[in-house]
């Protein structure tokens, strides 16, 4: 399926859009943690089983690469990428190993660059959901994004 990338003038606060799914197992928990966040209840089964979350967790940033690659494989189809500027991030639940995701984004406002005629800003807000409904992440985030005449 092709998704057409999309401009500034493209964008209408409301609009909304939905990822493709991502599976993301207890190996793929485990080895992300160990690289980037080794924490007992990233990397390590049985010691989170005494932690507070009570068994394995991904870890947030985990969370966080999911979700990018989501919206950068089809969930926000921006032309010439996602360019973030700022952005609130939360994590509502835990991402729990062997579960499928998938982001779901809107448009929470467009504002074309005063100064600047190829470019402006958008607020999106984007909810990453397991299999089972529960919100495992939301961001809300300012992002660049290309006028037609940039493309020119």
């Amino acid at each position: 399926m092709t998704t057409e990338l999309l401009y500034l003038e493209d964008i209408t606060p409301g609009m909304r859009f939905t990822s493709p799914s991502a599976h993301v197992s207890e190996a793929d928990v485990v080895r992300f943690a160990k690289e980037f966040d080794p924490q007992p209840f990233h990397a390590d089964p049985q010691a989170a089983k005494n932690s507070f979350f009570g068994r394995l967790v991904a870890s947030g940033w985990h969370t966080g690469a999911v979700t990018m690659r989501l919206l950068a494989t089809g969930g926000l189809p921006l032309a010439g990428g996602i360019i973030g500027a700022s952005g609130q991030l939360q994590w509502p639940a835990p991402l729990r190993p062997d579960s499928d995701v998938h982001v779901e984004t809107e448009v929470l406002d467009v504002k074309p660059s005063r100064s600047k005629s190829d470019r402006g800003l958008i607020t999106t807000r984007s909810q990453t959901i397991d299999g089972e409904g529960t919100v495992v992440q939301v961001v809300e985030m300012k992002v660049l994004v290309w006028s037609k005449s940039q493309a020119k």
